[in-house]
């Protein structure tokens, strides 16, 4: 371990309170005592304090998701979930910190062992099947660990170093060094067991843990370094850190030649891809011209060394700059796609050719590790080329990237099998976004923009630094999120427009359902019918989205139309002639209350109340000025019993649901049990789908909301707003008929790499002879 020193071991080990790497202090001495209680009490404070913070924002968070709840069955799952955390958060915090505690100590008594309890899955351990949910916790962990162990590598290296020397030589390293992401996330997760939660809650405080805990790991470990540099540890190490390959860099910051990493990765993906590619090998063993899928690598000089890692990053970068040196990135057209494709068909054999050029021979072969990487690369880049989830200007701008990603795939093969490697979620977050665009509703290019800028950026100032894609992945998150919010907004517009126009609508059929009811068969004189049909139907319209049916109101005004059709039968006895002169005042004070409700003007009630109070008087026998009796002769229509609000529409026949035209054209029979029909039933909101309609551009569209009334599926762009809505039978005839796609959900890597094994898979095709 001296060359950590260099020259400088022997200058730091002439002080007697410097300690080098070579010695080890005594674990059972006082001063490795002191040195070990203050970096537990560092420990120990800092992450009360985070632990504390985190817990602060749990009840936020959850009240948060409450309010937004689609139903109130979620609203007290949320709820549920926050009396739980608020009774058990004591020992939660209790159980983390003496977890923490204990496995000091037991680093301490035997540091070579690694902390107890369950092990975690680390940023490079391959998910087995398992329970969902559990799965589902697995992958929020390796999310959070694989993230920061990457992010903290330097500032943990030196903890780990400075841990080995007072714990008297013995190794400590992340698997057994307890503020380690790892450990730290091991010691949470058996902490909320204390919990009895779902794993919905638990995932978002998971979320917070990253957030508010190990997004601050780098203070706990600055202070812990800074502590025991002052105590005379290792005052002048330098942070090497293991990549994340499992390789160490050199001294010229340059990585060992990935063949002698790759038996590092353990991952069964890899192992099957190397298989798939080696069968194939065999099988086109004299075939020296394959292409990106293949294996042919060229003729190098008999004898010549492989090409080392750096040789192929160095020929990487030649290549890389001709493509800066053509110039900025024009705008993206469809049209382009044949053009790049071939450039990504022919990458393998340039790559090879520009080796061969800077060693001075005619071409070059390379290992088989690095050839496998070179065409599985070519064939993750000939698959963007191909999926039908990306629209093709998006497809030819995402096609640049090839040459960034073989040299990260050198540099990392892990990007492979690690689902959170920063390059794969910058790519897969570069397609989702992708996903959704169109010129429709990117007019601005701002989401093309976006895009073109950060692989501008990849292919001007990538050369070997893998922090370029956490930088840019931050970036990409970061215009999502804005993005987000923005489309958020304009969706919950959306929704709560379309709600309201479908409770509405059903307010209004129930109403006309009221009325039609209990007219029945009867024929109402015009006066009457008319304010049934017109202004009472719009009250009782009103009162059931302010009040509901289950008012008091709404039965009121139920009850005027019954009086109000019964006072149009003819009195023609004295009991019939009181029952109804009982009846008047009720009628009159209701209508009146009615009315107003509805905006109508107070001269104009008066009015309508003048005319009525002359048919009363008819009814009852009563003598009748031949003026008023003329005036209610005239009325043959609502519209000439009183002047009609603007807002108020009438209540005809068909707005029971009964029957009548919809107003809309009915769509073509889809069987119900037919693959389209299932398709719709099992859509969920917020997939993409892709519509072709005639005479109108291609458009890309998210299902936002399904209506719980009426079942109508709504969708919107990108930004946000509805772009249509459809029936379930609608969309299933647009699906039957390829009008409409389903885009696929799952990210871009998980589909090119399952397409890439099936296509290894598959036999070889019969050789081309050249004959007809």
């Amino acid at each position: 371990m001296q060359h950590f020193m260099g020259n400088r071991m022997n200058q730091a080990s002439d002080s007697p309170r410097v300690v080098s790497l070579t010695q080890r202090l005594d674990p059972a001495s006082e001063r490795v005592g002191e040195l070990f209680n203050a970096v537990r009490t560092i420990a120990s404070r800092r992450l009360q304090q985070t632990i504390g913070n985190m817990f602060e924002q749990v009840d936020d968070a959850l009240f948060d998701l409450a309010e937004k709840a689609e139903n109130n069955a979620a609203q007290m799952h949320y709820f549920d979930g926050m009396r739980d955390v608020r009774k058990r958060r004591p020992a939660v915090e209790r159980s983390f910190l003496a977890t923490i505690s204990r496995d000091f100590g037991e680093m301490a008594r035997a540091p070579v062992q690694p902390p107890l309890g369950t092990q975690l899955p680390t940023g490079n351990v391959e998910l087995s099947l398992v329970a969902e949910s559990e799965l589902e916790e697995s992958l929020a962990i390796t999310s959070m660990i694989g993230k920061n162990e990457s992010r903290l590598g330097r500032d943990l290296f030196a903890v780990n170093q400075r841990l080995s020397v007072i714990c008297g030589g013995h190794k400590i390293e992340d698997a057994n060094n307890p503020v380690a992401p790892a450990n730290l996330t091991r010691a949470f997760r058996q902490a909320l067991h204390e919990l009895s939660a779902d794993m919905r809650v638990k995932l978002i405080i998971y979320k917070l843990f990253d957030r508010y805990v190990l997004s601050v790991l780098e203070e706990l470990y600055r202070e812990i370094n800074a502590e025991l540099v002052r105590a005379g540890v290792l005052p002048q190490l330098r942070h090497e850190a293991l990549r994340s390959d499992g390789t160490r860099a050199g001294t010229d910051g340059q990585p060992a030649p990935a063949s002698d990493a790759v038996g590092d990765i353990p991952s069964d993906l890899l192992q099957t891809l190397h298989a798939l590619f080696s069968a194939r090998r065999g099988s086109v063993a004299d075939n020296s011209n394959a292409g990106p899928g293949g294996t042919g690598t060229g003729g190098g000089m008999p004898g010549s060394p492989m090409p080392s890692a750096n040789e192929l990053l160095g020929a990487l970068s030649v290549l890389q700059s001709q493509i800066v040196s053509a110039g900025p990135l024009l705008y993206a057209r469809a049209g382009d796609t044949a053009n790049i494709s071939n450039e990504v068909m022919h990458l393998k054999e340039q790559l090879l050719s520009q080796i061969g050029a800077l060693r001075g021979e005619r071409s070059s072969h390379v290992s088989t590790i690095d050839e496998d990487t070179i065409d599985l690369v070519g064939m993750l880049f000939e698959f963007i080329l191909e999926d039908r989830n990306l629209p093709a200007q998006m497809q030819v701008l995402l096609a640049r990237l090839q040459i960034p990603y073989l040299k990260a795939a050198i540099i990392d093969r892990k990007m492979f099998a690690h689902r959170q490697h920063p390059a794969r979620r910058l790519l897969d977050g570069l397609a989702e976004q992708a996903k959704g665009w169109s010129e429709e509703s990117d007019r601005d290019h701002r989401l093309h923009d976006k895009v073109k800028t950060i692989v501008e950026q990849l292919l001007h100032d990538f050369d070997d630094d893998m922090e370029i894609f956490d930088r840019l992945l931050a970036d990409l998150q970061q215009f999502q999120e804005i993005n987000r919010r923005r489309s958020e907004l304009a969706e919950q517009r959306v929704a709560e427009s379309s709600r309201g126009r479908e409770k509405l609508e059903q307010a209004r059929r129930r109403a006309a359902r009221e009325i039609i009811d209990r007219i029945g068969g009867r024929k109402l004189p015009p006066l009457l019918h008319g304010v049934l049909a017109r202004a009472w139907a719009n009250h009782l319209v009103l009162t059931l989205l302010r009040q509901g049916e289950e008012s008091a109101e709404f039965r009121g005004a139920l009850h005027f139309i019954d009086d109000f059709i019964a006072s149009s039968r003819p009195a023609k006895d004295p009991e019939s002639r009181q029952l109804l002169r009982k009846m008047l005042p009720g009628i009159e004070r209701s209508l009146r209350l009615g009315l107003a409700n509805v905006a109508f003007q107070e001269q104009d009630i008066d009015r309508l109340l003048a005319q009525l109070q002359t048919y009363y008087r008819q009814q009852l026998g009563e003598k009748v000025d031949d003026a008023a009796l003329a005036e209610i002769a005239a009325v043959t229509s609502d519209a000439a019993i009183l002047a009609i609000p603007d807002s108020i529409e009438p209540i005809v026949a068909h707005d029971t649901g009964t029957g009548g035209d919809t107003g809309m054209d009915e769509p073509a029979a889809v069987p119900m049990d037919t693959p389209e029909w299932h398709q719709v039933q099992a859509l969920q909101p917020g997939t993409w789908l892709e519509f072709c309609l005639a005479d109108e551009p291609m458009t890309r569209a998210k299902l936002s909301w399904i209506s719980p009334m009426s079942g109508r599926y709504l969708f919107v762009n990108r930004r946000g707003l509805k772009v249509a809505d459809y029936e379930p039978q609608e969309l299933a005839v647009l699906l039957a008929r390829g009008q409409a796609t389903i885009l696929a959900s799952n990210a871009l890597f998980d589909r090119a790499m399952s397409a890439i094994v099936d296509r290894l898979s598959q036999p070889d095709p019969p050789p081309d002879t050249g004959t007809a």
